[in-house]
């Protein structure tokens, strides 16, 4: 089980590594979406969600160059 459970993590570190550019900017786009369903209302909120989802993809990409 813990096995498969660091392959899953190293899969998805490697999956960062090499897509985190187009991960980040789909996060982007979602969180524009949502802002723009919300009226704006959530703006602050989204923003920061958004730029806690993108630092981890980023640390995700780098422990995925580590392999």
């Amino acid at each position: 089980m813990f096995d498969a459970l660091k392959n899953l993590k190293d899969t998805i570190e490697d999956i960062a590594e090499a897509h985190g550019d187009k991960i980040a900017d789909g996060l982007e786009k979602a969180g524009d979406f949502i802002d723009d369903r919300t009226d704006g209302k959530h703006s602050d909120t989204i923003d920061k969600a958004v730029d806690k989802a993108q630092d981890l993809v980023e640390k995700l990409g780098e422990n995925g160059k580590k392999h």
